[in-house]
């Protein structure tokens, strides 16, 4: 799906920032992309952006209102149906990340086929994919693993792209989740996709490019995640990847949701994933270690990301404490 930028990000009535993690989200990594806020009463998160009603937005050229909200189980507040209709009135198409969908709400649904709007609900795939052919496809690519879900594959691949770019190397992320859809405005929710095509999605978001073009594809899960292992493998299949950076967070002790899976080491995730990796392109190789070390002190996280980095004998870097350049150097 695509989204038609820029956005007014919708808050409704978010509890605390956190609640608003998505819209966070989308201004840190696609600010050109943020026209203002919209927020009702008793929201308790604040951007920083202009207020502004849908129709001050439209004015400064906003095309769609993402709603930016990640409230508790995903659901729609029946207090946002109407600034959202306002919205859709305003001329604003809609956009959301939640479990239930905007589609549903039978209010939504009649005010976006009375005006002629777009509503996205980009965890729920609008389009069928073809079953993974496998051939090799020109173009470079690189996709983000890791040990574990949620250790930052999504911040590690943006800010390899943005790395890519500001050196004026054609780059493209390719988002496969619904956060990274709603900061970039494309991709594909590899995880709402049937099974047989997750290869095959994958192929069609990130086709054959320009042989100095880079795909930068946003990992999802662990192949040693037992709930999520095989959306995982389904994307490593699909993006044929040229290179691979392993996403790790050292602090954990078991897998994220489940106490009875402890966390596999470094090397045993990089063996498994490379050795899945070759199926669909036999030159596939690491290219670093991106290490989430928010929970460690500076100290400790030079200490780890040094001794790491001399194990390995790869460039080991904490996308937020030391950036990627090392990573981005490593390519070829």
């Amino acid at each position: 799906m695509s989204i038609k930028t820029p956005y007014l990000l919708f808050l409704g009535n978010a509890a605390d920032p956190l609640a608003a993690k998505v819209a966070q989200g989308i201004k840190d990594w696609r600010p050109e992309n943020c026209v203002g806020q919209l927020r009702l009463d008793g929201c308790n998160a604040d951007l920083g952006l202009t207020d502004m009603t849908p129709a001050e937005a439209v004015s400064k050229g906003a095309k769609s209102m993402v709603v930016g909200v990640a409230n508790r189980g995903g659901v729609i507040d029946a207090t946002w149906v109407k600034a959202l209709i306002e919205a859709m009135e305003a001329g604003l198409d809609l956009a959301a990340g939640l479990h239930n969908k905007l589609a549903d709400v039978p209010e939504l649904a009649e005010a976006a086929k009375r005006l002629g709007r777009e509503i996205h609900d980009v965890r729920h795939p609008s389009r069928s994919y073809p079953v993974a052919a496998g051939t090799k496809r020109p173009g470079k690519r690189l996709l983000a693993v890791g040990t574990d879900c949620s250790c930052g594959k999504m911040y590690s691949t943006l800010a390899i792209e943005k790395e890519l770019r500001a050196r004026g190397v054609k780059a493209d992320f390719r988002a496969t989740g619904q956060t990274g859809i709603l900061i970039t405005g494309d991709g594909v929710s590899v995880d709402a996709v049937a099974a047989d095509f997750i290869s095959g999605s994958i192929e069609t978001h990130a086709p054959a490019n320009d042989d100095d073009h880079w795909d930068i594809i946003e990992g999802q899960g662990s192949l040693f995640h037992a709930s999520f292992a095989g959306v995982t493998l389904g994307l490593i299949h699909g993006s044929q990847p040229d290179a691979l950076v392993l996403c790790h967070e050292p602090t954990r002790t078991h897998m994220r949701g489940l106490p009875d899976f402890g966390l596999p080491s470094i090397k045993e995730c990089m063996e498994a994933n490379l050795a899945a990796a070759k199926l669909t392109n036999k030159d596939a190789k690491f290219v670093g270690i991106a290490i989430n070390t928010s929970k460690l002190s500076d100290e400790e996280a030079k200490a780890y990301l040094a001794k790491t980095e001399e194990e390995f004998g790869l460039p080991t870097v904490d996308p937020v404490r030391t950036g990627v350049a090392a990573i981005v150097d490593n390519l070829s």
